[in-house]
């Protein structure tokens, strides 16, 4: 990839003018790395799983560094939908047919320690996210509709997951009355939060640990071996294992994660405060998903804003005019926001791999990667971290069961499968709109 996606929509240092940016109080700076460090573990990558990495490794007692770009929860950890879901994200039922009926249990069983692992952290550091329990999913057709609780009956049989409902076209019209959902599903044990501040108190809580921390120390190189030594433009880190946590900022430091994992883009609004009118778009302080492929999903900040995402691109560059792009879907859900003003409006670049799931591998015996949670990834990437600092001190069956996951390379290679993902993008759009 020639373009640099670390500075291909942004400013070294400077966070995105996102309505998170604006609410949340960052930590003070940690210094960018200068000179010769030594280290057990090196983390590179300051988002959900970089953070929770050095913080599990840190309470582990391990001497970890950690290296970002930018700053911590620059990139998709700090500006994201804030949902924390249910499951993986791949459903159970896919799942069950692509790695059995016991592997799938066991994911869905890892998936459910990831909601309760960021719950607890939020307590345990007392980290002010503005954590809400709720998270509806929302069907266009009564062909979803009926998909969609068949689903809930399967998770409620098999997995014993009775914190999900389904609900019919009055409930969800009760809960969000856009003309446009006819159905769908309400799962309690989900919910939503600010994701900057999630990613700040992790950050403060790792510092606290004992993990070095270093910020604006991009790196540049990596040389493998029994000792690894990762450079940066200023210093280098020798470490005895490194991380890499990096998700769409991977650029060239590892061919192979490169091939699977694939960066896009996603875009946010956030409305002017509604006020009153709030209850049109919502009745309860619940996030929500819908079924389209490029999904819309949405919820209302906690200064009773809509925070609204929606629409993607495949070229590496933000569209000129985000809130344009936004408002589109925006107001073919909510009809009735017609004229509201956007106040915030931005992008992120995350990433997917082709079955949707995250990729966490080990690349060398001293080298492991977590990345690709295809927009599942507040609980996920923060759980990735617990599961490869585990995996590092020898207790690996979390991170080999994620590990076992078939991962499929994107066809074409780095250089075609932007293109191609572009042509599918634009198919999965037309089916949606003729209701194929």
């Amino acid at each position: 990839m020639s373009m640099n996606l670390l500075y291909a929509n942004d400013r070294k240092g400077i966070y995105p003018e996102s309505w998170y940016a604006a609410t949340a109080t960052p930590p003070p700076p940690f210094a960018s790395l200068k000179g010769e460090i030594r280290a057990d573990v090196c983390v590179i990558g300051g988002g959900f799983t970089g953070l929770s990495t050095a913080l599990h490794l840190a309470e582990m007692g391990r001497k970890v560094v950690l290296l970002e770009a930018h700053r911590v929860g620059f990139g998709a950890s700090g500006r994201n939908g804030g949902q924390l879901g249910s499951g993986q994200r791949m459903e159970q039922d896919s799942l069950e047919r692509l790695v059995g009926s016991d592997d799938a249990h066991k994911l869905w069983n890892l998936a459910e320690e990831a909601k309760t692992l960021v719950k607890t952290r939020i307590t345990q550091h007392e980290i002010a996210c503005h954590y809400q329990p709720g998270i509806a999913h929302a069907c266009f057709s009564d062909r979803e509709v009926k998909t969609e609780h068949n689903y809930v009956s399967h998770l409620q049989e098999k997995y014993n997951h009775n914190e999900i409902k389904p609900l019919d076209r009055d409930a969800m019209q009760a809960l969000c009355p856009s003309p446009k959902y006819v159905g769908g599903s309400l799962d309690m044990s989900a919910g939503h939060l600010h994701p900057l501040a999630f990613a700040f108190g992790l950050a403060k809580a790792a510092a606290s640990a004992g993990a070095t921390l270093h910020e604006t120390s991009e790196v540049t190189k990596i040389n493998r071996g029994p000792q690894i030594t990762v450079q940066t433009q200023e210093g280098k880190v020798i470490a005895d294992q490194l991380v890499l946590a990096c998700n769409g900022y991977l650029g060239g430091l590892e061919p192979k994660v490169a091939s699977r994992v694939m960066p896009i883009n996603n875009f946010i609004v956030a409305t002017e405060p509604l006020g009153a009118h709030a209850a049109e778009v919502l009745t309860q302080d619940i996030a929500v998903a819908d079924s389209k492929f490029v999904v819309n999903y949405f919820r209302l900040s906690h200064d009773k804003r809509l925070l609204f995402g929606g629409g993607e691109s495949y070229g590496y560059r933000f569209p000129a005019d985000i809130a344009a792009t936004v408002r589109k879907p925006m107001e073919e859900i909510f009809p009735l926001l017609k004229d509201v003003r956007i106040d915030h409006a931005w992008g992120g670049t995350l990433a997917i791999t082709m079955k949707r799931m995250p990729y966490l591998r080990q690349l060398a015996p001293n080298i492991l990667t977590a990345s690709g949670y295809s927009g599942h990834g507040v609980g996920t990437a923060t759980h990735a971290g617990q599961l490869i600092a585990l995996a590092l001190a020898g207790q690996s069956e979390g991170f080999d069961t994620m590990a076992r996951v078939p991962a499929t390379p994107f066809p074409g290679g780095p250089r075609l499968r932007s293109p191609l993902l572009a042509l599918a993008m634009t198919w999965y759009a037309l089916r949606d709109r003729l209701g194929i």
